[in-house]
């Protein structure tokens, strides 16, 4: 795993307040459940490929202080 994903995944589990064997415990107990993986997993239209394309280089990226300002930007 890349370091960099491992240190933000760690610090989402931190403040969780769960360690990352105990988010192994609860992956696989979903998969156990469910009988799959607890979350849909397809391949994006091309549309939405771009778009995940131009965020990872950080192109037509819109950030917002607040949930509000965002849903608030969505009216205009």
């Amino acid at each position: 795993m890349e370091p960099q994903t491992k240190e933000k995944v760690e610090g989402v589990l931190s403040r969780l307040g769960i360690t990352p064997t105990e988010a192994f415990r609860v992956f696989y107990r979903q998969i156990a459940l469910r009988g799959g993986l607890p979350f849909s997993v397809t391949i994006p239209n091309e549309r939405t490929a771009a778009t995940l394309r131009k965020s990872r280089r950080n192109q037509n990226v819109e950030t917002f202080d607040s949930l509000d300002a965002m849903f608030e930007s969505w009216q205009k």
